[in-house]
């Protein structure tokens, strides 16, 4: 309920007198509706789930505990009904998400509003929005924080295990599976995303996918996971050597935990992502590896695992990190030829400074 009032609050200030959630996070987050498709209706003094019958049952059971939430059911589409609420309800000016409702999808709901939608000041008029939601969601509460400690520490449990994994002779395929299979067990509901293993030149690609190459001696492998635990992601990367480490493998590998390290001391309350992210990229311009630095530093985690805040030269200004975020600092330098080093772990920021979650190799 502090969800929605918070939500409710900013809809004020945004002079919105309504909104329609349809992206499926933002709907858990605000209403705890579990769904892969529906709509959450975000009104001054109430809410109403639009969802066909594959969940009508769980919406029910979240409206019970909401005295101020009810459900409607589509009959034939989403958007009908969301359509039909809109029109009975009769906000003025209803909020949409810009960055999750496709353009066909917002034509048809504008179409059968009808002339309403068009302007007339008798009926809704739709107003396209950016991250009303996603800057809620950047700040985690204590439930939250709780379940993403739990889970960096399940990952950790995993990443420990590595050595064990990427033995010679193994395919990336193959690690790949142990390490899906190694997420199962420590509890995960499922991966995060699909697993990265990456040895030897295929590591100079940032987000190589598995093949059956087999992993050889006197080499290194990027392995990048994650899980998601009770509906919260982690991810986590490592890289390895194998056997006897070249001088150019060397080089990389300390140039950037340099880097990872330099990153993770500019985290604290009110810095700026850029400044972390530039953090990370002096240290690599400093080795020569600027050019070789093409990716953020890190990325928000929480029912998603790419959301805000966002680490990067291209953040948005003005928009230090507060207590309460979590995201991961994750600098790599890859080399086509040579290959590649990424060491990502998870942070949350606190008072005074950051709480690394994750740990292992």
């Amino acid at each position: 309920m502090d969800r929605i009032a918070r939500l409710r609050a900013d809809l004020r200030r945004s002079g919105l007198d309504a909104v329609v959630l349809t992206h499926p996070p933002n709907i858990q987050y605000s209403t705890e509706l579990r769904a892969t498709a529906g709509a959450a209706i975000i009104l001054p003094g109430r809410t109403v789930l639009v969802v066909d019958s594959r969940y009508l049952s769980v919406a029910r059971s979240v409206a019970d505990t909401r005295a101020d939430t009810s459900v409607e059911r589509a009959e034939r589409s989403l958007d009908e009904a969301v359509v039909a609420v809109l029109r009975r309800e009769n906000p003025g000016r209803v909020g949409v998400e810009g960055a999750h409702l496709p353009v066909a999808r917002f034509n048809r709901i504008q179409s059968l509003l009808g002339t309403a939608a068009a302007g007339d000041a008798a009926g809704p008029v739709l107003i396209v929005t950016e991250r009303l939601v996603e800057r809620l969601r950047a700040v985690k509460d204590a439930g939250e924080i709780a379940t993403l400690r739990e889970a960096a520490r399940r990952l950790s449990s995993v990443a420990s295990q590595l050595r064990t994994f990427a033995i010679p002779g193994r395919t990336e395929r193959q690690i790949a599976s142990a390490v899906d299979d190694a997420l199962k067990t420590a509890g995960f509901d499922r991966p995060a995303f699909e697993t990265i293993v990456a040895s030897g030149p295929n590591s100079a690609l940032p987000h190589a996918r598995p093949t059956a190459r087999a992993l050889r001696e006197g080499e290194g492998v990027l392995l990048d996971f994650g899980g998601i635990y009770d509906g919260y992601c982690v991810d986590l990367s490592r890289t390895l050597h194998v056997g006897p480490e070249s001088p150019a493998f060397r080089r990389l590998f300390d140039a950037v935990s340099e880097a990872h390290a330099a990153a993770i001391a500019e985290v604290k309350p009110g810095a700026l992502p850029v400044d972390i992210d530039g953090a990370a990229r002096r240290v690599l311009a400093r080795h020569g590896l600027a050019e070789a630095f093409g990716h953020g530093t890190g990325h928000g985690l929480g029912l998603e695992v790419h959301e805000e805040p966002r680490i990067s030269p291209h953040a948005p200004e003005g928009e230090p990190v507060l207590a309460g975020m979590v995201f991961t600092i994750e600098p790599g330098a890859y080399v086509p030829g040579t290959g590649g080093v990424r060491i990502e772990d998870d942070v949350l920021v606190v008072e005074g400074g950051c709480e690394v979650l994750t740990d292992g190799i």
